[in-house]
């Protein structure tokens, strides 16, 4: 329930934009096809695949570079810095050129990108690692935009469980593998930075031929296109909960082996905790469409998928000895917030247009948020000498997530305001 309800008197426009009201001229969509099911996933595939595997080839990265530890969390931390101020450029750029060619446009650069990063230099280092994060970042906002155009709305809530899914094998894939392709290959850890260009020109071979009576979106839309929604309570609500499932989800990655090692946990079985956690979450991205079919309201899921997360870090806090089961609530509360923050980008908005605006302010938000949380978490533990406080902190954010979420959650859109473009 928005705020302007309890006071009619002082209701604003943006926020009356925020009421029950289907979009005036729905966009059309065909049936989804299967070749248009591969595209989707194979540009899911990309959105992780280039960044998972950095971890665990860090300490041979620092030891053949000299990084030292700090330089080492910047170059973890830096392409969700990227993610955020790359986002809201999308929507104008992609109003300028269209979604389809700034989609291949942004795979082609991830290629390259990917190429830069193993090239044995430091600077190429970190140099590929902005390139292709960028487009990473391109491809996070549009991929909700191109379900939303071409996929029929019963099946949005589905094919965005399914990005999920095969964005999560792919990045558990490349966790798992790049350690071996660093020893088995003769460029090392350089080339085991590079194999995920492999993942980039299959998904760029895939899109190419779709470029063929591909337009710039304006064409589309009469020289207009949505502004960021920085006015609707609805699209704060929708950005809020993408930043805090966000944070939860990558301080789990960044601290849940050094957490369960302090409460007396072994490094290796603290390994494979953290492997069992995105296990749960990835089974879970798969079943929650099945729970949900039908539903647009979907409050009660995503408050109820937040609160379990929350019960995860608490029961993690005050009951160590059960580390199994709270990473088995981490989980299935980190997979079906994941799901739901990706689908709210495409079913609040109204049309494609909006939903590359309401993508672009949600993501840019919310990688800002995660990018945020693993480094003040870890200074609060430094300070304390004990993770406590970010344990407390936690369970804190996922009760603030669940609000959020049961305010994304209803079946409302975001009224972004059209921007005719001067050229």
């Amino acid at each position: 329930m928005t705020a302007s309800r309890n006071s009619p008197a002082t209701l604003t426009t943006a926020a009356k934009a925020d009421r029950i009201t289907p979009p005036k001229t729905p966009v059309a969509t065909p049936a989804l096809s299967a070749g248009l099911l591969i595209a989707i996933l194979l540009v899911a595939a990309n959105l992780r695949a280039a960044l998972t595997g950095v971890g665990t080839l860090l300490p041979a990265i620092e030891h053949d570079t000299g990084l030292t530890a700090s330089g080492g969390g910047v170059l973890s931390t830096l392409p969700l810095f990227v993610f955020a101020v790359t986002s809201p450029f999308v929507g104008r750029t992609s109003h300028r050129v269209g979604t389809t060619r700034l989609l291949v446009a942004a795979l082609a650069v991830l290629a390259a990108g990917t190429v830069i990063r193993s090239l044995p230099s430091l600077a190429c280092l970190f140099a590929g690692t902005v390139i292709l994060s960028v487009a990473i970042a391109v491809g996070n906002v549009l991929l909700p935009t191109v379900i939303r155009t071409h996929v029929p709305g019963p099946r949005v809530h589905t094919v965005s469980a399914l990005y999920v899914t095969a964005m999560g094998v792919v990045a558990a894939l490349s966790s798992g593998i790049s350690v071996p392709l660093a020893e088995a290959l003769p460029g090392t850890w350089h080339s085991a930075l590079a194999w995920g260009v492999v993942v980039a020109v299959a998904a760029l071979a895939v899109w190419l031929p779709r470029l063929r009576g591909s337009r710039p979106d304006g064409v589309r839309s009469q020289g207009t296109h949505a502004r960021t929604p920085w006015r609707s309570w609805l699209a704060w609500q929708v950005s809020f909960f993408m930043g805090l499932q966000s944070l939860a989800f990558y301080t789990a990655v960044a601290w849940l082996p050094s957490i369960l090692s302090q409460q007396g946990m072994t490094t290796t079985a603290a390994g494979w905790m953290l492997f069992y956690y995105q296990l749960v979450a990835l089974v879970t991205s798969m079943l929650l469409p099945l729970i949900t079919r039908g539903r647009h309201d979907q409050r009660f899921a995503a408050a109820a998928g937040s609160a379990i997360v929350a019960a995860g870090f608490a029961l993690l806090l005050l009951f160590p000895a059960l580390a199994l089961a709270a990473c088995t609530l981490l989980g299935l509360g980190a997979g079906a917030c994941l799901v739901l923050a990706l689908t709210f980008q495409s079913q609040r908005a109204t049309g494609p247009s909006e939903t590359t605006a309401l993508a672009g302010m949600a993501q840019s938000i919310g990688y800002l948020v995660a990018a945020a949380g693993p480094l003040l978490l870890g200074v609060l533990h430094d300070t304390t000498g004990s993770w406590t406080g970010a344990l407390l902190l936690l369970t804190a954010l996922s009760l603030v997530m669940a609000a959020a979420g049961y305010g994304a959650g209803r079946d409302r859109h975001v009224r972004a305001r059209p921007d005719r473009e001067t050229d």
